[in-house]
């Protein structure tokens, strides 16, 4: 018949998500916690082997062998290190988890294969230890606490692994409560904390609801890891386009930039080197089902994507559209742009309050003025070329007016 302790382990396995080694070292500490409050000494550094099987302990004493230290000298050198030396570490003797080399060598030890008078320096020496009773009220008691503590911190060790190698990942959460501004999002196995400065404005959060979830940073804190995630980070707009677009993720097409306004408008640049693919269409899908599956994800936040260009002017004209440029001029130097659109195209380009133009200056990395395109400046130009045509007809009719006067 299948031990009870064994099935206990593997219960615990299964429900904590551990494996049987750590809740096996879990048991093995909390005996050795339970042995040292009932039959332990002061100077005993108590370890136990347990045989889950069999039910049965094994109790040593484990030490680690170092330099003989002359009595006389202990006090001397104990002195000396407390003022030890600059570069040099403090260093002392410690009798519970150390044994001088000419006390091991009258000991006999566990391991057959190192006679007593072979140890040296820097081995451990391990000496049995007789269990006179069973354990006590007290002890039984240490040891459950011991075994709660062990198992809890095994199980926030692989909730924090987990985790940590998950950040700068988008992930599935459920929204489990609020508490003032902080909302709390459940992930199965723990919970983690978007800050209010990491939600978006026009997102309303209620309880059970569905969300997707950039993880931020993953700390050990007191109670456990702590998980920091997002809505508003820009790299959620690239983890949900390499999820829905199978081009971004494989890398026929790549996001060379992206400007965001969480909760309300971005801009992707994309690009592609494949002659026989259309990248702006590769993100939209036929009839607009990949970015459409993108926006509802984002909360509704309009995406616009624009076509990448390694030429400065043509980037600021793909990065202000939907409106139409009529005339740019760039500054290099001070990574400067003037654009000029027609009166109609005026308010496109601007955007509401200015967002348009802000985010082609964020996706674009230049700054960009606008500026209303006048024709008049065009039919200036064309009336003062046909002044010129026409002084010039006037001078020649003079001429050869001049020249049949001449001839008469």
């Amino acid at each position: 018949m299948e031990s009870t302790i064994l099935s206990a382990i593997q219960q615990i396995c299964e429900e904590k998500n551990l494996s049987p080694e750590q809740v096996l070292e879990a048991i093995e500490q909390a005996l050795a916690a339970a042995f040292r409050k009932d039959f332990g000494e002061k100077n005993q550094n108590i370890k136990v082997k347990f045989n889950p099987e069999t039910k049965k302990m094994k109790v040593f004493d484990v030490k680690t062998i170092v330099e003989d230290i002359l009595e006389e000298k202990v006090e001397e050198k104990n002195k000396d290190d407390d003022n030890p030396k600059e570069g040099e570490e403090k260093k002392r003797f410690n009798p519970r988890t150390e044994i001088q080399i000419s006390e091991a060598k009258l000991l006999s030890s566990d391991d057959k294969k190192k006679p007593k008078n072979k140890f040296k320096v820097g081995d451990i020496i391990k000496t049995p230890l007789d269990v006179p009773s069973e354990f006590g009220r007290i002890a039984t008691q240490t040891a459950k606490q011991v075994i709660t503590q062990k198992l809890r911190e095994a199980e926030r060790e692989i909730i924090f692994e987990k985790y940590k190698n998950l950040e700068g990942k988008v992930i599935n959460g459920t929204v489990q409560r609020q508490e003032k501004y902080t909302t709390f999002i459940d992930l199965g196995d723990t919970t983690a904390i978007m800050p209010s400065h990491e939600q978006i404005l026009e997102e309303r959060y209620s309880p059970e609801q569905k969300i997707k979830i950039f993880v931020m940073s993953v700390n050990q804190g007191a109670k456990g890891p702590e998980i920091i995630v997002s809505r508003r980070h820009p790299k959620i707009l690239i983890e949900l386009f390499e999820t829905e677009i199978p081009e971004v993720a494989n890398g026929s097409v790549s996001i060379k930039a992206i400007a965001r306004e969480p909760g309300s408008r971005s801009k992707v640049a994309v690009w592609t080197e494949e002659k026989n693919l259309d990248p702006i269409g590769s993100c939209v899908g036929q009839r607009g089902i990949r970015i459409q599956t993108i926006i509802a994800e984002a909360g509704g936040e309009k995406i616009d994507i624009i076509r990448y260009s390694e030429h400065p002017q043509e980037f600021i004209c793909n990065a202000l559209s939907p409106s139409k440029i009529s005339l740019i001029k760039i500054n290099e130097e001070e990574k400067t742009a003037l654009v000029k659109v027609k009166q109609e195209q005026l308010s496109l380009a601007i955007g509401k309050s200015g967002q348009n133009v802000r985010l082609a200056a964020r996706l674009t990395g230049w700054k960009i003025n606008i500026q209303e395109y006048i024709e008049e400046d065009v039919t200036k130009k064309k009336n003062k070329e046909k002044e010129e045509v026409e002084k010039k007809v006037k001078t020649r009719k003079k001429v050869i007016k001049k020249v049949k006067k001449n001839k008469k």
